[in-house]
C-alpha cells in the first residue's frame, strides 16, 4: 500500500509536519508515496504541511530550508522553518523557495497573511494578491496551508514536498487565535513579516 494511503493511528504521540502540494491530473511531479497526518498546502497547485507518525518509513531528505518570520497584530511571534524535499519534487520546491525568497517575479510570501485559520484543522495563507484566498491570475498556486491534525481525507489529493522543522509553537499560537465566524479570518492580522532561504 502506498504510504499516502496508510491510515494513521490517532494514538501516535510523536508527529512531524510535512509540506505538500495539491496533486493535479496534469501535474508533472507526483509523490503520493508520502504519509499524511496534519498539513501546510498551496491552492490550485496547493502546498501543504502534513504530520507523519513516527513509525513511517524513511522520509525524504531535506535539501533546502525556508523561513517565515511571523507577526500577529504587528508583534513578532517567532519563526516557522520549512525543510523542502528537493530530490522528490524539484520544480515544486524551487517554486516555493522562489516565492519565499522573493526571486519569483509574480510575488512573494513576505508581507502576505494567513487569511483563514480553522482550529484542529489548518492555517491557510500565501495569497499575496488579494489576501483573502481568491488570489489572482497565475497566483492561486502560491497559497498554502498548514494542517494541525490528522487529515486522511487529503490523502491522494496533495503531494508532500517538505516539512516543518522548527516553529510548531508558532503554528499552534496561530491555530488558537480567535477568528471571524463563517470566513475563519483571524481577528488580528497574521503576517509573514519576512521570508527567505536558510
Amino acid at each position: 500500500m502506498p504510504r499516502s494511503q496508510r491510515i494513521v493511528s490517532s494514538a501516535t504521540r510523536r508527529q512531524q509536519c510535512y509540506v505538500s502540494c495539491q496533486a493535479t491530473p496534469n501535474s508533472a511531479e507526483t509523490s503520493s508515496e508520502i504519509p499524511r497526518r496534519g498539513a501546510l498546502a498551496l491552492a490550485a497547485g496547493t502546498l501543504a504541511v502534513l504530520s507523519a507518525p513516527s513509525q513511517a518509513k524513511a522520509e525524504p531528505e531535506v535539501t533546502q530550508k525556508v523561513f517565515f518570520d511571523m507577526s500577529i497584530d504587528g508583534e513578532p511571534v517567532g519563526r516557522i522553518v520549512l525543510g523542502l524535499f528537493g530530490n522528490e519534487l524539484p520544480k515544486t520546491t524551487a517554486n516555493f523557495a522562489a516565492l519565499a525568497s522573493g526571486e519569483n517575479k509574480v510575488g512573494s510570501y513576505k508581507g502576505s497573511t494567513f487569511h483563514r485559520v480553522i482550529k484542529d484543522f489548518m492555517l491557510q495563507g500565501g495569497d499575496f494578491e488579494r489576501g483573502d484566498g481568491r488570489g489572482g491570475p497565475n497566483t492561486n498556486g502560491s497559497q498554502f496551508f498548514i494542517c494541525t491534525v490528522d487529515t486522511p481525507w487529503l490523502n491522494g489529493k496533495h503531494v508532500v514536498f517538505g516539512k516543518v522543522v522548527e516553529g510548531m509553537d508558532v503554528v499552534r499560537q496561530i491555530e488558537n487565535m480567535p477568528v471571524a465566524r463563517g470566513s475563519n479570518k483571524p481577528l488580528a492580522p497574521v503576517v509573514i513579516a519576512d521570508s527567505g532561504l536558510l
